[in-house]
């Protein structure tokens, strides 16, 4: 007696998986199922599932009764008048609609799957300050420099320097029209005031804005002065209010 053949099955996770997997097998067009011929290899593939549990053999039955249902409303001749000019609904559509819909989440859950793949891959480095970075102190604090002193204090300095500039202003000679200078930069005031601190380790905020000939002179000045203070190199004080700034050189 010849001993029983065992075949093993491709296990699907449902009916519309194994439609699918039946639809590429033939080659078929999922827009153009035959249904016939699909149908006939959907009960051959549930002949030979064998023992299945209930709750999985259920779902593939139900579409079975389907593909059967369809396939009878496939094989009934179709009934048309003269009257009756829209074509009839092809029975297949709810069905290829459903299998379209199953498809892309399908293509779309095997896409997540590979990129958590790749994702497992990648290993990640827990941040990490060196010591000298995580223990580093400025050396010189912003708020000690400007103690005392506060951006109405020198608006009203910049205010009236610029006032005595206008006063300075000859009215005829002004008609006269003016040859003008080369446009001062900020590092060009910024090193001439470093020069000027070198030599000069006690001066007054006025004096060094009262120096320069132009109003944008003026401002560039005013713009130097306060990048000196926030990098330490001079430090300003105001011994009483509405009082003259005094500045100091810090530099060595």
């Amino acid at each position: 007696m010849e001993a029983a053949l065992d075949v093993s099955l491709p296990a699907f996770s449902g009916p519309l998986e194994l439609l699918l997997h039946l639809i590429d097998k033939n080659k078929v067009s999922i827009y153009d199922i035959p249904i016939a011929t699909i149908t006939d290899q959907y009960m051959e593939y549930l002949d030979k599932m064998g023992d299945t549990d209930l709750d999985t053999m259920s779902a593939f039955l139900v579409m079975a009764s389907t593909l059967l249902s369809i396939k009878a409303k496939m094989l009934l001749p179709e009934k048309k008048t003269e009257d009756d000019e829209e074509e009839e609904e092809d029975p297949r559509a709810e069905l290829v609609e459903q299998l379209l819909e199953y498809k892309m989440y399908h293509e779309l859950a095997g896409e997540l799957a590979e990129r958590q793949g790749q994702a497992d891959l990648v290993l990640y480095k827990d941040p990490t300050i060196p010591d000298e970075v995580k223990n580093y102190e400025p050396q010189v604090n912003p708020a000690e420099l400007l103690d005392g002193i506060t951006l109405e204090k020198l608006n009203e300095v910049f205010n009236d320097v610029l006032r005595r500039q206008k006063n300075r202003v000859d009215p005829i000679r002004s008609r006269f029209g003016s040859i003008k200078k080369e446009k001062v930069s900020l590092e060009q005031k910024t090193g001439e005031l470093l020069s000027f601190a070198r030599e000069h380790h006690h001066f007054s905020f006025r004096s060094i804005l009262t120096r320069s000939e132009t109003k944008t002179e003026v401002i560039v000045t005013f713009l130097a002065v306060l990048e000196l203070m926030k990098t330490g190199q001079i430090k300003a004080r105001q011994e009483e209010i509405f009082g003259d700034i005094e500045m100091e050189s810090q530099i060595a």
